[in-house]
């Protein structure tokens, strides 16, 4: 399987993302992404200007396939606050981020330590703002969220948190040109120690990674940011691994998240701490979860598939589920990297050739003031 191959595109991405934020002069110092013009970032936006909210996503007062949080509540809370539809206003409490590293724009990543309350596993979660978070025009609207997973072990870092990969500045300039919402991008642990993968589930007896992936840090966004309180307004990202993770998290649960990008994914759980846990392993297992989702007709999800032309044993795979679950409500599309490998490098290169335009446009995006 992708996932057992520990392989030298991993330890390159982490290498070389430690070696780029140690670099960071602001590492360790404490971050607010509040909007205003106290905030660093908001302070780089006012000096480097920055384009509109980027690829048109669905109208937020779209999302008739998926279910509101508390039915509605927190819009009527919002809107009462001067939000715009579906807007959920940061909830409290705010976390303590230090900021990880920063980018050309200003913009920085920040990192926190979080106890999950509903997992109670903790861990550590790296989160960026795009620039068109900190504008004025945009200070009364919610932005969609994109949680991005790592392959590997993804402990005790997210690869993704480190500036080489290029995933975040990449996103600033889609969104600029309009391939890509400006997409608020959280990081993360996938595992919760080295040895194991634990397939994002709550395997019985082991840490509950299913619930900390899909709530527990889910919470800690809402708590911090601007979101929207539609499932259309989440999603995952993620390669290998973290690939399958992204995969099975919204096929399982898309009563909270529509869409996914899965890079180089594994297709089925294959954790060896499933060992005498069936019934809860084919629980956790995307074919099943896919055709279960066609057989009660939704709700609709977008699913995002990216493979290298390289990946030999990968591409029949992810045909294969394509061709057997990609209709009705599961919505598929494939992006073909030429001369691609089982690479993280591969899949940013996938994602600015098509992956992110398709995907933003599943999706809800961040409303101007008028």
């Amino acid at each position: 399987m992708n996932r057992r191959r520990p392989a030298a595109w991993i330890a390159a991405a982490v290498i070389g993302s430690v070696v780029l934020v140690t670099g960071c002069s602001d590492e360790g110092k404490p971050v607010s992404f509040d909007s205003g013009p106290s905030s660093p970032s908001a302070q780089a936006s006012a000096q480097g200007g920055a384009g509109d909210g980027g690829a048109s996503g669905k109208d937020a007062k779209d999302g008739k396939d998926g279910k509101d949080a508390k039915d509605g509540k927190d819009d009527d809370a919002s809107a009462q606050n001067g939000a715009s539809p579906q807007t959920l206003l940061p909830t409290g409490p705010k976390a303590e981020f230090t900021t990880q590293s920063s980018l050309g724009d200003g913009t920085k990543i920040g990192v926190t330590t979080l106890k999950g309350a509903k997992s109670g596993f903790t861990g550590k979660v790296w989160v960026w703002a795009p620039k068109q978070y900190f504008e004025d025009k945009y200070k009364n609207s919610g932005f969609p969220v994109l949680i991005a997973l790592p392959g590997g072990n993804g402990y005790p870092k997210n690869y993704w948190m480190g500036t080489d990969l290029k995933l975040q500045s990449s996103i600033a300039e889609w969104s600029r040109t309009g391939k890509s919402l400006p997409f608020i991008v959280v990081m993360p642990v996938l595992n919760p120690d080295a040895k194991y993968y634990y397939d994002g589930s709550d395997i019985p007896g082991r840490p509950k990674m299913g619930t900390w992936m899909t709530e527990d840090v889910p919470d800690l966004v809402r708590a911090n940011f601007r979101t929207f309180s539609s499932r259309d307004g989440w999603a995952f990202m993620g390669s290998s691994s973290g690939g399958f993770v992204g995969l099975k998290s919204v096929l399982k649960r898309p009563d909270l998240f529509k869409a996914a990008i899965a890079s180089g994914p594994d297709i089925v759980p294959d954790s060896p701490l499933w060992a005498g846990h069936d019934a809860e392993k084919q629980a956790n297992n995307p074919e099943k979860l896919a055709q279960d989702l066609i057989d009660r007709k939704g709700p609709e999800v977008a699913l995002a598939f990216q493979v290298g032309t390289k990946e030999g044993t990968v591409v029949p795979k992810v045909r294969s589920f394509i061709d057997t679950y990609g209709k009705g409500p599961v919505k598929t599309r494939l992006q073909l990297i030429q001369g691609g490998t089982h690479n993280a490098h591969t899949y940013v290169k996938g994602m600015g050739e098509g992956t992110m335009e398709w995907i933003s446009k599943q999706m809800l995006a961040p409303i101007p003031s008028s």
